[in-house]
């Protein structure tokens, strides 16, 4: 965000929020035609999205309840902080020493998100089994 003035970045964030809220893809190929044609003051900033866009076309391959969860993004974060603060806290014998640092991490994290549900999850689930690969990844770890 570093292309984009400070007094800008809200007006910036406003407008492609709305090509992620788009209810399609053809939505949100027009929305970000806006954006481009808005922004087009500062080509870094639109040219990074231009580049990056064919990775937001394909979140659209999913309904709107599965989208809803890969946008947020607070889990993975949190996941990501905690495991650098293992391999933050010094050095490590050997390879695997590391591995299993972060398998005791992963396993406390485990114990700590359970019970937490996913918003709407029936939905998330039904929408996920249209999927042909990924039903078959939910049927197989959905049995533990």
């Amino acid at each position: 965000m570093t292309l984009i003035p400070t007094k800008e970045k809200a007006g910036f964030c406003n407008d492609i929020k709305r090509v992620y809220g788009a209810l399609n893809a053809k939505e949100a190929e027009a929305a970000f035609d806006e954006f481009k044609e808005k922004w087009c003051r500062y080509p870094g900033a639109v040219g990074v999205w231009e580049r990056n866009f064919h990775h937001v076309r394909q979140l659209f391959n999913y309904g709107s309840a599965v989208r809803k969860v890969m946008y947020t993004t607070n889990a993975i974060e949190s996941v990501n902080s905690s495991l650098r603060k293992v391999t933050k806290k010094g050095s490590f014998p050997s390879e695997d020493s590391v591995y299993k640092a972060l398998y005791l991490r992963i396993v406390e994290l485990e114990k700590k998100w359970q019970g937490r549900r996913v918003p709407n999850w029936s939905m998330v689930r039904n929408q996920l089994l249209c999927e042909e690969e990924l039903s078959a990844r939910l049927e197989k770890y959905s049995a533990r």
